[in-house]
């Protein structure tokens, strides 16, 4: 694919993503930069409103109609790119295993449905509702988007995640004590699992060229490409996160050409040091989370110093303060961290901010 329509420079962003995720840059760092318009470009099409949180997580039509409508009004700029997601919430392979997901406006739950694991079949089920049904929005997505914008690969996600919800997360606690190897054998199940299902969508929303995006991150990759996590993670220890999800996420780097993990929180920070030995992760995405200061501050510079030192890139969201204060953050950030292998992202902004921030990167942060 050479051409979104709402992207003029897709094969220079192409060309970015791809030097990024090889720890390089072509002349300054990946950036994701959206300009709001003054006025919009076309004319907006009609949305209707939502009566169901459900609709608006799975509405085909909405959120295609919303992403439209948000490129007539918005400029996507630097390599900012036109995608849909649709997800049935944060852990769909859950809800492909058996729990029921409840849908928030914000979010989606899961009700957890193992009480037992020896009464718990795991299997792969093209004729669970749950998976038939993102199938079909996602392939109904991919045929109206065309060559106008890119559909998403959906976040399924993994490993002891997907454990936490179908079993809930205290008793997984007690299960990673208590039967540490009835744990391990699930997790082969899941992994196995996730990969079937990642495959599934991955065929559907692929280039010709086999390219693909991932939904929430702003990722591309010129191959399979994927977020990975584990938010269990927060809950254990270094050893058994080495002992548990290391494992799951060594075999989802061998099947997956592009990954990044998305650390999230204070919490997971412990669990760095065995991130960054996977040789196979391509990059890593902190979330500081709530209450804490964005990407940009130095409290985070050490998670980005053992990043630097195992050659794997960064995404770095900036947004605390307003224009004057990112630019700060980023100049400070590429001054100790270079601009190689970098993903800056920041929040929306004006066209005459967003051409300065690109002029100010292409001469100073080359």
């Amino acid at each position: 694919m050479n051409f979104l329509i709402y992207k003029e420079n897709w094969v220079e962003t192409r060309e970015r993503f791809t030097a990024w995720w090889k720890g390089t840059n072509s002349g300054r760092p990946l950036m994701k930069i959206i300009a709001k318009r003054e006025e919009p470009v076309e004319e907006l099409e009609p949305v209707k409103d939502l009566k169901t949180p459900e609709e608006g997580h799975m509405g085909v039509d909405f959120t295609v109609s919303c992403l439209r409508n948000f490129c007539r009004t918005h400029k996507l700029m630097a390599e900012a790119f036109p995608h849909v997601s649709l997800n049935i919430g944060p852990l769909a392979n859950a809800a492909y295993l058996g729990c029921e997901p409840v849908f928030a406006w914000e979010t989606v739950w899961y009700r957890e449905c193992v009480e037992d694991w020896n009464n718990f079949e795991f299997r792969f089920d093209e004729n669970n509702y749950w998976f038939k049904r993102h199938v079909d929005i996602i392939s109904r997505a991919k045929e109206i988007a065309g060559e106008d914008f890119l559909v998403c690969l959906p976040d399924t996600a993994e490993n002891v995640d997907v454990l936490s919800v179908l079993r809930g997360p205290q008793a997984l606690c007690y299960d990673l004590v208590d039967e540490p190897d009835l744990v391990k054998d699930l997790l082969k199940k899941v992994d196995d699992f996730y990969l079937k299902y990642y495959d599934v969508f991955y065929n559907i929303v692929k280039a010709k060229d086999g390219s693909c995006s991932y939904t929430a991150f702003d990722i591309w990759g010129p191959g399979k490409t994927a977020k990975l996590q584990c938010d269990f993670s927060a809950m254990m220890s270094p050893a058994q996160f080495r002992e548990f999800v290391v494992p799951s996420l060594e075999k989802q780097c061998r099947h997956i050409d592009f990954t990044m993990y998305h650390l999230d929180g204070p919490d997971a920070i412990r669990h760095v040091d065995a991130l960054m030995e996977i040789s196979e992760l391509k990059a890593l995405q902190w979330t500081a989370g709530a209450g804490q200061p964005d990407g940009g501050s130095k409290k985070w510079y050490p998670i980005y110093e053992k990043v630097r030192a195992a050659n794997k890139s960064l995404w770095i969201y900036i947004y605390d303060g307003e224009y004057e204060d990112w630019l700060k953050s980023a100049d400070k950030l590429v001054k100790s961290f270079g601009s190689k292998g970098l993903y800056l992202l920041f929040p929306t902004m004006t066209e005459e901010q967003a051409l300065r921030l690109i002029a100010r990167a292409e001469e100073r942060w080359g």
